[in-house]
């Protein structure tokens, strides 16, 4: 096998990317404190042509070195916006149909592996802070919770890998074609 060039990856140029057909998944980044966790979100949400992203609470906002560096230019692509308030969003999201998921370890939630996205629906997903997680009152106004089934000694996985993770799988359900 012999590894392909990036001129050989057919991949999509800005414009083009502006203009494709999204994926019905939003991501919603509360009170996130790592800004190479941001980037490499934003990288994930390219990939998968991610619909936006919404960045809350303390979580920074682009253009920052810092974001840019993981985000290798997808702050570009991927639209996004800043609200304060998730807890705000999330009623407005809902007041818009779309149905809000928090990803968490929580009493009754749903494991991943288990969640059946239906075609017609758009979904955010809300990944929390890497120390305390998803905010009750944002898991309270949530209408699911997702939690990754996890096997080892470990409690949590890094945020950015949540996010891929959780991505991979909902796009993969979704098979949307590209």
């Amino acid at each position: 096998m012999r590894k392909l060039k990036n001129e050989e990856l057919d991949r999509l140029e800005v414009a083009e990317f502006k203009k494709a057909k999204k994926s019905p998944i939003i991501i919603i980044l509360d009170n996130i404190r790592s800004l190479n966790n941001i980037g490499s979100v934003f990288r994930t949400s390219d990939a998968f042509l991610i619909e936006k992203i919404y960045l809350c609470g303390i979580t920074a906002q682009p253009p920052h070195n810092d974001i840019r560096k993981t985000a290798l230019g997808s702050t570009e692509t991927v639209d996004w916006e800043y609200h304060k308030n998730t807890r705000d969003l999330i009623k407005k999201l809902k007041d818009e149909d779309v149905i809000v998921c928090s990803i968490e370890q929580a009493e009754n939630a749903t494991m991943l592996n288990n969640f059946k996205p239906q075609h017609n629906e758009k979904y955010a997903f809300v990944f929390g802070n890497e120390v305390k997680g998803v905010a009750q009152d944002v898991v309270n106004a949530s209408d699911i919770v997702i939690e990754i089934p996890q096997y080892g000694t470990k409690h949590s996985l890094n945020i950015s890998v949540s996010a891929g993770v959780v991505v991979w799988d909902v796009f993969s359900k979704l098979k949307r074609p590209i």
